[in-house]
């Protein structure tokens, strides 16, 4: 979870809420926060290709920085 959200933060975004178990990141042009489920380590792949999905990068970028 650490590498995630260093990842997160590299790409621009900020973690602009915490509410329960759930933390809400937001960058300037994203349409709609990235939240994640702080509880659940390591972050489901569904979530991840979720999170691509809004970020608008391929896999191929997310698997490449973290060496799959």
């Amino acid at each position: 979870m650490r590498r995630y959200r260093k990842y997160l933060e590299e790409l621009g975004c900020k973690c602009a809420r915490t509410k329960g178990g759930h933390e809400h990141w937001t960058r300037a042009d994203l349409n709609r926060p990235i939240t994640l489920q702080s509880h659940i380590d390591p972050v489901p792949e569904f979530i991840v290709r979720q999170h691509l999905r809004y970020l608008g990068m391929e896999r191929e970028q997310f698997e490449k920085h973290f060496g799959r």
